[in-house]
């Protein structure tokens, strides 16, 4: 009852901005009015809803060199450093407690005895540990790390991590391979913290991360930008150590997908209910994926009548998706939707293409998870890249460095160089622009606590994160990071719709920039129910 009653709130938010907000284009096929109902309400789980945001997004001009945006980055971190200093942000005199923007508070008299503030920090290095995916149907994950790794490198070689102190340390960046297994990603975490003794440890995937985040937390480490968009991160006050990707969470990308079949439902045959389909991925990940959705049709006045809605479930390390996707084209479906991540997508969009449900399908979804071109493009699709022509994603705001319309982007252009003076092919898989994604908070939040009172330490680290607002070249225009104490506790909330051209081999826009900053709510993920409390 507590779900459908969240999503019957979602429904009249999202009724108010159709009132609201002008349609696309009258060419249904190439813009999505969807993304103005979307935009306007949003659940950060199965779970609460916030009202329609009023400012639109304002788009304004990117720098157009790197020395620009460092330019930039200099003012931001100025900014964020006086705005925290200013309302005397950070560790009390006592040592016991962190306070930071609306709110935001940690209890420190709760972390074991023997903590330190500082362990994985001497006066020239900065320890941070990574379990991660470089084997299995997850390796190309692995291309994250090694982005990560090379802009550690260089803004080591810069002398951007000096503290107030004058110390000038290098990040010393540690990866383990979990093979995308949590069985196998939590001993590695044990030896980050028990023997590594990093300063910050690095999670990738749902599965993972809700197996290691109690013990993260409870061991006071910080868990900065974990690698998946699970709504459990926004949790401030339980979990005040962990936060999530630069991207909407799976749950509202579920509302942005029923919210754009709302805005479609006359397309289809009005004597017959609509059919549904998706593969869900057999774990956390891909159950909230799935309840979302269902918890969007349940509510939806234009759908739930109107959807037959089925689904195969499949497990991540499946070594192909035949079987189940052959059930489901069987059923002729008019939608597919993708709620899985890895190999798992190519295969996906190639055994579609083979087994008829491409030709009989009229919308069909990959997820944010497989973003960029690494997983439709033509060298993994085979022949003239066409299986994967006509595709929607909910991109999650973010850049490819490998997309070929892309190329000209001043940051991209200097990234890439960057990547192939290491030896790395900058075009061999999109997660390396997702990598440069990930580090970039990261960096910046290590550069301003190295000048708060007490230089480098974990708490500085931390509340440098729960009250950023900059913005990253890798974002697309009019998307920030922005993170709040309370207030808002999710890095990136925005995305746009994109369609798969397969001439061009690129992911191209249908329709504007949703900004959804500041629309979620907090999540205190209930692993029992699986639902925020």
């Amino acid at each position: 009852m507590q779900r459908l009653r969240i999503h019957v709130v979602l429904a009249c938010a999202v009724a108010l901005a159709l009132l609201a907000t002008a349609c696309g284009s009258s060419d249904s096929s190439k813009t999505s009015s969807a993304t103005t109902a979307a935009a306007a309400s949003v659940t950060s789980a199965a779970g609460a809803t916030t009202p329609p945001a009023t400012t639109p997004t304002t788009v304004g001009p990117q720098p157009q060199s790197l020395e620009q945006w460092e330019a930039l980055w200099v003012q931001q971190r100025a900014t964020n450093i006086k705005r925290i200093k200013d309302n005397h942000w950070g560790k009390s005199a006592d040592g016991k407690t962190l306070t930071g923007s609306n709110g935001w508070t940690v209890d420190l008299g709760k972390c074991p005895g023997g903590w330190s503030d500082t362990e994985g920090v001497t006066d020239t290095t900065i320890k941070i540990g990574q379990s991660i995916s470089q084997s299995g149907t997850y390796a190309d994950y692995g291309n994250l790390g090694k982005a990560i790794g090379v802009l550690f490198g260089y803004y080591s070689d810069q002398g951007l991590f000096k503290d107030a102190s004058g110390k000038v340390r290098k990040v010393v960046y540690t990866q383990l391979d979990d093979g995308y297994d949590a069985a196998r990603a939590i001993p590695n975490v044990d030896e980050l913290l028990d023997s590594e003794k990093v300063f910050a440890v690095w999670t990738l995937g749902t599965p993972a991360t809700l197996k290691t985040y109690d013990k993260i937390n409870q061991r006071c480490v910080p868990h900065p930008m974990a690698m998946t968009g699970h709504a459990a991160w926004g949790d401030p006050v339980n979990h005040p150590w962990t936060t999530g990707a630069p991207a909407p969470t799976y749950s509202t990308e579920a509302i942005l997908w029923g919210s754009f079949l709302e805005q479609r439902i006359k397309e289809f045959p009005a004597d017959r209910k609509v059919r549904i389909a998706s593969m869900v991925q057999n774990n956390d990940f891909g159950k909230l994926y799935d309840g979302s959705f269902k918890a969007f049709l349940a509510q939806s006045t234009v759908l739930k009548d109107r959807v037959d809605y089925f689904s195969e479930a499949i497990e991540a390390q499946a070594p192909t998706v035949t079987d189940p996707m052959t059930t489901l084209a069987a059923k002729k479906p008019d939608v597919f939707i993708t709620m899985l991540a890895g190999t798992q997508c190519t295969q996906i969009i190639t055994e579609a293409a083979q087994n008829g449900m491409k030709a009989i399908a009229k919308y069909l979804f990959q997820p944010q998870t497989c973003p960029g071109s690494t997983f439709i493009n033509k060298a993994k699709v085979g022949g003239d890249g066409s299986a994967g022509e006509g595709w929607w994603i909910v991109n999650s705001g973010i850049k490819d460095a490998k997309d070929p319309t892309q190329q000209s982007d001043p940051y991209i252009t200097w990234f890439n160089n960057l990547l192939r003076s290491k030896g790395i092919d900058p075009l061999s898989s999109s997660n390396l622009g997702l990598g440069a994604t990930y580090a970039f908070p990261v960096i910046q939040a290590i550069a301003i606590a190295g000048q708060l009172d007490g230089g480098l330490t974990r708490t500085n680290f931390q509340l440098a994160l729960r009250s950023m607002d900059m913005t990253s070249a890798m974002m697309l225009p009019g998307v920030r990071l922005h993170m709040d104490g309370l207030k808002d506790a999710y890095m990136v909330e925005a995305g746009q719709f994109q369609q798969w051209d397969a001439a061009n081999q690129t992911w191209a826009p249908r329709g504007a920039i949703l900004d959804l900053d500041g629309q979620s709510k907090l999540c205190a993920w209930d692993q029992a129910t699986s639902q925020c409390k």
